[in-house]
């Protein structure tokens, strides 16, 4: 079986595409599941740390929470919704645009 010169390069980029995909998808969940440890530990010491009578419900207490959880859901709308923050294709046309303008440069 021989297969064309562009449909080996055509399978090769979409390996190349589901690998980045798949590490993107992996550094979320790393990210995620060292956020969810961390806060757990920053709860348990707050807890601690609270004295007799006090209430765990105060905004010092959220504050790495919810800063980071700003940039834990920015992480996962890149990763899950690439094209909602760019647009849609908008890497390969931007890919296409800079190599035209350097094609335009040589000639």
């Amino acid at each position: 079986m021989e297969l064309t010169m562009g449909r080996d390069f055509s399978d090769l980029e979409r390996l190349e595409r589901a690998r980045k995909r798949v590490k993107k998808i992996k550094g979320f969940y790393s990210h995620l599941l060292v956020y969810v440890v961390i806060n757990l530990m920053v709860v348990v010491i707050n807890i601690q740390d609270l004295e007799p009578g006090e209430s765990y419900f105060q905004y010092k207490n959220f504050f790495t929470l919810f800063f980071w959880g700003i940039g834990l859901a920015i992480h996962g709308l890149t990763v899950f919704l690439p094209d909602f923050i760019l647009g849609k294709k908008w890497e390969e046309r931007k890919i296409r645009e800079y190599m035209e303008e350097d094609e335009k440069h040589w000639e």
